[in-house]
């Protein structure tokens, strides 16, 4: 999901190596369990086990004074693993690190897009699904950075679990200039995660979790749209779920990693050290390339 943009597998963290010697019932509100239980619906009990989550949806165009358009289909898949972490002031936890794809498809025919008419321009552009490697998380621990205990927010209707994450995202746009404090053009977006799981997974012999997630984002145009400053948001609405290994994804996404991300059949080395990756940043570094190929420079201003 990661979600170019803070995404499902940067915002969630968790804890231990396996599953206790005596099944017991977790408790959300110690910090310990609230940890537990959270690397149990992201990974799963053991560290450097592969967990897979897939996501597909809808992807609407949103404009004041006129209908919304429902511009793409897209089918997502992340791909990460957990790894146990100590300190001495904040205890055990656990840090995770991921890579994930989104694919926009043809609305009507479900097609993956290589190219796609923009109908607010009339232009042609080149499509750039969002691959993003890595999305990584801090490590997280039963005492946060600013000495309060980890706690999540579980709910719990009749016989399910139900956690909701909302994630408001404000931040410098690296295609943007030095001055955004000033003239604007920062990255704007809220992302929303809602978990759901049966309650009975809180009990310790449950060794993996497959909930099932909704994730919806908000956010600026995608860059490759070539939108020119034009007013408007975009809007993903998918569901997903956590699959039991990588097969499990549909062929449609096996066919595309395949052929153009083959490291994405496995999760990045646990203790992956790059920095995030996001559609901006990988749009930046596909643009500067091609003008260093190509000799030429941004347009000059008038």
């Amino acid at each position: 999901m990661r979600i170019g943009t803070l995404t499902l597998a940067a915002l969630l963290a968790a804890i231990p190596l396996s599953a206790p010697a005596e099944a017991r019932t977790l408790d959300p509100a110690k910090p310990e369990d609230a940890l537990e239980i959270m690397k149990r619906t992201q990974c799963g009990v053991k560290d450097n086990v592969p967990a897979v989550y897939r996501w597909a949806g809808k992807i609407f165009s949103r404009r004041d004074g006129e209908p919304d358009k429902h511009l793409f289909n897209m089918e997502g898949m992340n791909i990460r693993q957990c790894v146990t972490v100590t300190d001495a002031q904040r205890g055990t936890g656990y840090r995770m690190v991921s890579r994930e794809i989104t694919l926009y498809l043809d609305p009507k025919t479900g097609e993956v897009l290589r190219n796609w008419q923009n109908p607010y321009t009339g232009k042609t552009v080149e499509v750039m699904h969002i691959a993003n490697d890595p999305v990584n998380s801090r490590p997280s621990f039963p005492i946060g950075a600013d000495g309060k205990p980890y706690s999540i927010a579980l709910t719990r209707m009749g016989d399910m679990l139900l956690m909701g994450f909302e994630a408001p995202l404000y931040y410098v746009n690296p295609l943007a200039g030095d001055y955004q404090d000033y003239v604007g053009n920062k990255y704007h977006a809220m992302e929303i995660f809602d978990f759901s799981m049966p309650a009975s997974t809180l009990d310790t012999k449950v060794a993996s979790v497959n909930p099932t997630v909704a994730w919806v984002r908000i956010s600026d145009w995608m860059p490759w749209m070539m939108m020119e400053g034009r007013q408007g948001q975009m809007v993903f609405n998918a569901m997903g779920v956590k699959l039991k290994s990588f097969d499990e994804l549909p062929e449609v996404m096996k066919q595309e990693i395949a052929t153009y991300y083959p490291e994405y059949t496995a999760a990045p080395p646990v203790d992956d050290a790059r920095p995030n990756e996001t559609t901006w940043t990988v749009f930046k570094k596909k643009i500067d390339a091609k003008r260093a190929k190509d000799g030429t420079k941004p347009a000059a201003s008038h």
